[in-house]
C-alpha cells in the first residue's frame, strides 16, 4: 500500500507537471494551424476584427472556390508533389550511400571532404542565386521542373544524419561478416544497411519533403509559365491585387498544408522510432 502511495506521489509531482507542459506546448504549436483554418472559413474582414475571431465560420467552400478561380490549385499541387517526391527519393539514395561511405569506409581525404560538405550548410542560399540561375539558364532548364529539382539533389544535412545514424546503428562486425561471406559493398548496403536505417530514411525523407514543399525563392526565380507553377509560387499570385482577400489566401494556404500532414502521418511511426532509438543509444 505504501509503495502505491509513493508511486502516486511521484506521478503527481513529476510526471503530471511534464504532461501539463506537453499539453500546453502542443496547444500552442497547433494554434497557428487552427487559426489559419478559422480565417479560411471567414470573410476577409474577420482578419482584423477586434476581439480576434477564434471560432470557425461557414465560408470554407466559398473561399476555396475563389482560390480555384484565381489559380490552377490542383495543377500546382501536382507540380509540387512531383518535385518533392523526386527530390526526396534522389536525396535519400545519395545521402544513404554517402552516409554509408563516410561511416564505414576509409579513403584519402575522407574527413576533409565530409567537413567541406558540412560547411556548405552555413552558406546562405541567396548568395548562390545568381550563379545558379546562370548555370540553369545555360543548361536550358529555365521554366522547367527539372530546373527546380536539380539544386536540391545534394543535401548536406541528409548526408550528416545518415552518416551519424549508420555509424551508431550498423555494427562493424556485421559488415565484416558480410564481407567474409563474399558480399559486395553494394549488396551490404542493400541487404544489411537499408533495412536497419529505415527510421533514419523516414526522418530525412520528411525533412526534405517539407523543406522542398515550402521553398519559394528558387522556384519563383526559375518558373515563369503558370502551368509549371508550384503551389508556393501559385499562392503568391493570390496577393497580387489591391484588395487582398485574406479569407481566400488562408483557404489556399490551409489546403496546401494538408499534403504535408498526410506525409507526416504516413511516416509518423518510423519518425518517432528514429528519435527514440537515437535517445536510447
Amino acid at each position: 500500500m505504501m509503495k502505491i502511495i509513493e508511486r502516486a506521489r511521484k506521478f503527481s509531482s513529476g510526471k503530471l507537471l511534464v504532461y501539463i507542459l506537453l499539453v500546453i506546448t502542443s496547444i500552442l504549436s497547433l494554434f497557428p494551424f487552427y487559426w489559419m483554418f478559422v480565417m479560411a472559413t471567414r470573410p476577409s474582414s474577420a482578419f482584423n476584427s477586434i476581439p480576434p475571431t477564434i471560432t470557425p465560420g461557414n465560408m470554407l467552400v466559398e473561399n476555396f472556390k475563389k482560390v480555384l478561380n484565381q489559380i490552377d490549385f490542383f495543377g500546382s499541387i501536382w507540380n509540387s508533389f512531383v518535385i518533392c517526391a523526386i527530390v526526396t527519393i534522389v536525396v535519400l539514395i545519395i545521402s544513404s550511400l554517402a552516409g554509408f561511405a563516410f561511416a564505414k569506409f576509409t579513403f584519402p581525404g575522407k574527413n576533409i571532404l565530409f567537413i567541406a560538405i558540412l560547411l556548405t550548410m552555413i552558406i546562405p542560399p541567396q548568395l548562390g542565386l545568381i550563379p545558379q540561375y546562370f548555370l540553369i539558364s545555360k543548361a536550358g532548364l529555365l521554366d522547367t521542373l527539372p530546373g527546380v529539382m536539380v539544386l536540391f539533389f545534394l543535401n548536406p544535412l541528409g548526408i550528416f544524419l545518415m552518416r551519424q545514424y549508420i555509424s551508431k546503428s550498423v555494427p562493424d562486425e556485421l559488415i565484416e561478416a558480410a564481407k567474409l561471406d563474399g558480399c559486395s559493398n553494394f549488396r551490404i548496403y542493400r541487404n544489411i544497411v537499408l533495412p536497419i536505417i529505415l527510421p533514419a530514411i523516414a526522418t530525412v525523407g520528411i525533412i526534405v519533403f517539407t523543406a522542398v514543399w515550402g521553398e519559394f525563392l528558387w522556384q519563383f526565380t526559375v518558373l515563369r509559365d503558370p502551368e509549371n507553377y508550384t503551389i508556393q509560387v501559385a499562392l503568391a499570385q493570390l496577393s497580387n491585387t489591391q484588395n487582398v482577400d485574406f479569407g481566400m489566401i488562408m483557404s489556399g494556404v490551409f489546403w496546401a498544408t494538408v499534403p504535408l500532414l498526410v506525409v507526416f502521418l504516413s511516416f509518423n511511426k518510423l519518425f518517432i522510432s528514429s528519435i527514440t532509438e537515437g535517445s536510447v543509444k
